[in-house]
């Protein structure tokens, strides 16, 4: 449920010092452009003079918009690299990469680009995380993620299946764009199984998208019984009818369409116009199929359609002057992401490589009892530095909030 950048235009590098910076330029919906390989920590310096000029040219020639680094081995030193160059109006963000690796050389990752190796296939996920989270991750089996604890101590069929839950409840939450999603992202959408979700790319690409939901029971094995369960959850931006971009199930299109003649407008106009909503007494409708609770529903839902609820999009700015666990000093003050939580306390990505410890005790004492359920995976934090211990690369942090 990590925040989206968007459909934006995007470079992507997956960090190295010996075997170079994998570069890959992807569009904004995530189709592979160029890929190439640079070398900016090279000692050659006639190597790092042509890293910049090809990343410079890159930029410019697929209208880059951002530029996704992941955080592994050589991370903070390609970030200052790209930094140095002045991308004006380019944003620069530093991704987190776990599992990357473990996509890149999955069966996923290979039917998708069989074409290229998996240094290239890592980088293109690298990208794609910071476009949007959730429809990359869902490609990866959860215990690959890297977050919470002990996932081997318990009973694994029963881990998968919660896994699995957890996963169908995040994507049916956020909704799924039917004309750009990917197969295994198509598949947690309640009443969509593989083979389904094959027949509706098959179908999409036969016919050029997907221009309404009403559309969906044209694709073969889906009934009107798997049109009931995920009709509400698929989305069709740009549709003639815009409900059809929202979380408004087709079974109350007509509803909608009802209120809107009795108000006098179009079911645009309803969309676009507050006043008007709130003018409408909706115990009017309320039926023996429709009580009042859902008619305030459709109501939320058509004051913002299609609405994300996910967080909007922050990047995270490291400290420039802090890049090894060496440069850090008890007392300072840090920008951080957390990047996991247990029972003993959270940790914190700081951007050196180790991430730090906000223990359970520490997060009491200033958040209360419940202090864990106040805070997310890839939430931004200010802690203090509290502790340092240099030959176990272990770091004790406080939070100041």
């Amino acid at each position: 449920m990590a925040a989206p950048l968007g459909e934006k235009r995007t470079l992507a590098l997956d960090p190295g010092f010996r075997t170079g910076c994998k570069l890959v330029c992807l569009d904004e919906h995530g189709t592979l452009l160029h890929h190439t390989t640079i070398y900016p920590h090279d000692r050659d310096a006639a190597r790092r003079y042509n890293a910049a000029t090809t990343l410079q040219q890159l930029v410019e020639q697929y209208c880059i918009e951002a530029i996704a680094i992941g955080n592994g081995t050589a991370g903070r030193e390609t970030e200052e690299f790209v930094k140095k160059l002045h991308l004006d109006e380019v944003l620069i963000v530093v991704v987190n990469e776990s599992g990357a690796s473990i996509y890149s050389a999955s069966e996923v990752a290979r039917s998708e680009f069989p074409d290229h190796d998996i240094t290239v296939r890592g980088a293109i996920s690298i990208g794609r995380r910071l476009m949007d989270p959730l429809a990359e991750l869902v490609k990866i089996d959860p215990k690959s993620i890297g977050v919470g604890q002990y996932q081997h101590d318990v009973e694994q069929a029963q881990l998968k299946r919660r896994l699995d839950d957890t996963v169908m409840s995040c994507v049916n939450k956020v909704g799924v764009e039917v004309n750009t999603a990917s197969r295994e992202l198509l598949t947690y959408v309640s009443g969509i199984g593989n083979k389904l979700a094959a027949n509706i790319i098959n179908y999409r690409t036969e016919k050029g998208g997907i221009k309404s939901k009403a559309e969906l029971l044209k694709i073969a094995g889906l009934g009107p019984k798997s049109f009931e369960q995920c009709a509400g959850f698929l989305r069709v931006r740009h549709a003639a009818n815009p409900l059809d971009a929202s979380a408004v199930h087709p079974e109350r299109f007509d509803l909608v369409a009802q209120i809107a003649q009795d108000k006098g407008c179009t079911i645009q106009e309803l969309v676009s116009n507050d006043d008007l909503r709130k003018s409408i007494d909706l115990n009017r409708y309320v039926s023996d199929k429709v009580g009042l609770p859902t008619l305030t529903d459709i109501m939320a839902e058509l004051a913002k359609p299609g609405r994300d609820p996910r967080d909007s999009f922050e990047s995270i700015h490291f400290d420039q002057a802090i890049t090894n666990i060496e440069d850090l000093r008890e007392g300072m003050i840090l920008r951080g992401v957390i990047t996991n939580i247990t029972a003993f306390g959270a940790f914190v990505d700081l951007g050196v490589h180790h991430s730090g410890l906000l223990h359970i005790s520490e997060l009491m004492r200033k958040l209360g009892k419940d202090a864990l359920s106040k805070l997310r995976i890839q939430q931004a934090i200010e802690v203090q530095v509290q502790q340092i211990d240099l030959p176990r690369k272990r770091i004790a942090l406080s939070i100041t909030t």
